[in-house]
């Protein structure tokens, strides 16, 4: 339901549509006439650095910080959210346990402190988002070392206290200098360090590479470029070449570890403006990835180093130098072989918001029909949490509404390709005039790849309607494959007949073909 603020907006956006000769492209979507994806990647992120979203402050008891993350899931889960990113680690700090970085001053309230009572927060929320079958991405910040918004308290075992050779001081912070090896390495073990003790889904970074630029400051790694830069025609090229190794030789090192973790980059919506480069896009974005932040992520989309790209499209469709659409398709036709998602800005969703245009409550709405219509665009993934908690504009009720049915998350091929067998023996039993036991058998084989199967896909369908299990609106539940193998249909209506097939789902979703049909009559 719409709040009554939400209402009283969408009430007056309608009036004063009706006094433009434009109003037509202003009313609020019918959702009715959406198309629905059946896979498409709905993530948020949980920014943890300074408590924007969780903890909601820092110090807090753990039964608190547990309390307070499983009401945000629930609520991301209700919106229809099957995936979130967490911050993890923001200040070279960290938020679980299985680390020899110090905890961070944001979850315990004093940076190298333990919470109380002890608990492992990565492991609790691993658990808490695959219990409600989402995916779990540790999202780390590459560059920081310190952050300004810490209180300064440095812990005596932080890297910037042990190796104050590996840092650059800029706009009042400690950054890593990629330029050296042994940082390179650095940031790799930490990166495998968690891919290897958690079941995480995914391993994500944001655009903090080198530092945005600030007027008056200057990045000294002048030393470190005379000692490892021979060969480059300038510094730019050699810091490009520094993050280039890094993200290679991560995405490497993930896959041969764990194959099923997927390795994603979220960096600024532009690369190059046109200007600039004839290959950018059609923008005037400030300060490029590509010569401001030394980070070439077309090139990390392109060559297939990660699984995923992320442009932060934090823009309106009227944005006078980033316009959505533009960026958008520019993306498209440069994200390589892998998965392009888009990222949002729910957080400027607001009347007050600088871009008037997202006064409009609409903005988030035909930027999530835009990406649906655009077949290179897997999906979406939402800034902040906060601002979706809040419901500003009633953001989040839109998203509920687009997101009504479920959705599996889009398949990696390059990563695995070899779907489980199909379910057998079906079996149904009528328990009243409105409810029926479905049960199934396992396949007999294994499939090829001798991965176990994770869920199970339920469709039901009218009896004189022709099977689509393409259309998810015929997906009667997804269930876990606990050993149970049997679902109670609590929604049959009386003296209509139904049929039922089921599929098998593997990890990283690759779904089976289906089982042989059974009829309830």
């Amino acid at each position: 339901m719409f709040s009554k603020n939400t209402i009283y907006l969408l009430l007056l956006a309608v009036l004063f549509g009706q006094c433009s000769p434009k109003s037509s492209k202003n009313k609020r979507i019918q959702h009715a006439e959406i198309t629905s994806p059946k896979r498409e990647f709905r993530a948020a992120w949980i920014a943890t650095v300074a408590n924007i979203d969780w903890p909601s402050k820092k110090g807090l008891s753990s039964d608190i910080q547990k309390r307070e993350f499983t009401q945000i899931i629930n609520t991301l889960n209700r919106t229809g959210i099957n995936a979130v990113l967490v911050q993890v680690r923001a200040a070279s700090d960290a938020l679980y346990a299985k680390s020899n970085e110090p905890w961070s001053e944001w979850l315990t309230g004093k940076q190298g402190q333990p919470p109380v009572p002890f608990y492992d927060p990565m492991e609790f929320m691993i658990e808490e988002t695959h219990s409600r079958d989402m995916e779990f991405h540790a999202w780390l910040n590459l560059n920081r070392g310190t952050h300004k918004a810490s209180d300064g308290v440095i812990a005596k075992n932080h890297i910037t206290k042990t190796k104050p050779e590996w840092f650059l001081t800029y706009d009042g912070q400690q950054l890593f200098n990629f330029g050296l090896p042994e940082v390179r390495e650095y940031i790799l073990d930490i990166v495998m360090n968690i891919v290897r003790n958690y079941d995480v889904d995914g391993i994500h970074f944001d655009d903090y590479f080198y530092p945005y630029t600030v007027t008056g400051q200057t990045l000294k790694d002048g030393e470190a470029y005379r000692r490892y830069g021979k060969g480059f025609n300038s510094i730019e090229d050699w810091r490009r070449n520094n993050l280039d190794l890094l993200i290679h030789d991560i995405g490497k090192a993930i896959e041969k570890e764990k194959r099923w973790v997927k390795f994603g980059v979220s960096p600024f919506a532009v690369w190059r403006n046109k200007s600039a480069d004839s290959a950018g896009s059609d923008t005037d974005g400030g300060q490029p990835s590509y010569d401001n932040l030394y980070a070439d992520t077309r090139k990390w989309a392109r060559a297939g180093w990660i699984d995923y790209i992320a442009p932060q499209n934090y823009f309106s469709f009227e944005h006078d130098k980033v316009p959505y659409q533009p960026a958008a398709e520019w993306w498209s036709r440069n994200h390589g072989p892998h998965h392009l998602y888009i990222g949002h800005s729910t957080y400027r969703a607001d009347i007050q918001s600088p871009d008037r245009n997202w006064a409009n409550p609409n903005q988030i709405p035909r930027q999530i029909q835009y990406n649906r219509k655009n077949p290179e665009i897997s999906g979406s993934i939402f800034y902040n949490t906060s601002s979706l908690l809040k419901n500003n504009l009633g953001v989040r009720d839109s998203l509920a509404s687009y997101f009504r049915l479920p959705a599996l998350l889009p398949v990696m091929p390059w990563k695995d390709n070899t779907p489980p067998n199909a379910p057998e023996k079906l079996r149904l039993k009528k328990i009243s005039d409105s409810e029926s036991e479905i049960s199934w058998s396992l396949p007999e084989k294994p499939a090829r790849d001798k991965e176990d199967i994770r869920r199970f896909i339920i469709y039901r369908f009218d009896h004189d309607e022709t099977a689509n299990l393409s259309n998810p609106a015929r997906i009667l539940a997804i269930v876990k494959n606990n050993g149970a193998l049997k679902y109670n249909d609590k929604t049959i209506v009386r003296k209509k007949r139904y049929y039922y097939a089921i599929t098998a789902l593997d990890r990283l979703q690759n779904e089976s073909q289906r089982s042989d049909f059974i009829i309830l009559k």
